[in-house]
């Protein structure tokens, strides 16, 4: 578990390294407007590239800590009153969204061979390019860590009997 644990987290890393790089690009952006009186090329693209890849880089940790936005008030009454209950309906939720991760990690994965099969390119040919895969590559990979994780959550769920409440955001 420790392993996994630090898989996600390293991933969260490279989420947090991301966001420099990208504030150092918007930054640059600014002052090629301001200064040179010229964007910079590719900025608005690649930014939002790079912040799909950060958010889901990030989300097995953020899985993993309980910080997802959702409301534990129903969750944390029934855990007081029956834990047993909460357990199986907490991990009910990490089954559904383990799916659903899954589902979507599908989806990209296919997209992910389709665009490097393909040679798919960001970008404006003769300026500057990027290929895509590695932004799909990388969502692809968040996706499936965080659906492995919300696995691991259900099973510790289901053999502790103890629902993950209290993540802060009640």
């Amino acid at each position: 578990m420790r392993g996994w644990a630090r898989l996600g987290d390293g991933l969260a890393a490279i989420s947090t390294l991301l966001i420099g790089v990208l504030m150092l690009l918007i930054c640059a952006d600014a002052f090629a407007r301001n200064i040179l009186g010229g964007s910079l090329p590719l900025v608005s693209e690649l930014g939002a590239a790079l912040l799909v890849v950060i958010v889901y880089l990030a989300l097995a940790t953020t899985i993993r800590h309980n910080r997802l936005a959702r409301t534990d008030v129903f969750l944390g009454w029934l855990a007081r009153k029956s834990p047993r209950a909460a357990a199986v309906l907490s991990a009910v939720y990490d089954l559904i969204g383990a799916f659903l991760l899954a589902l979507i990690g599908w989806a990209g994965m296919l997209t992910l061979a389709r665009d490097f099969a393909g040679g798919k390119y960001l970008g404006i040919q003769g300026v500057l390019t990027f290929p895509l895969w590695p932004f799909g590559a990388a969502f692809v990979i968040g996706l499936l860590v965080a659906a492995v994780q919300c696995l691991l959550q259900a099973q510790h769920a289901l053999r502790g009997g103890a629902a993950q409440t209290g993540g802060g955001l009640e």
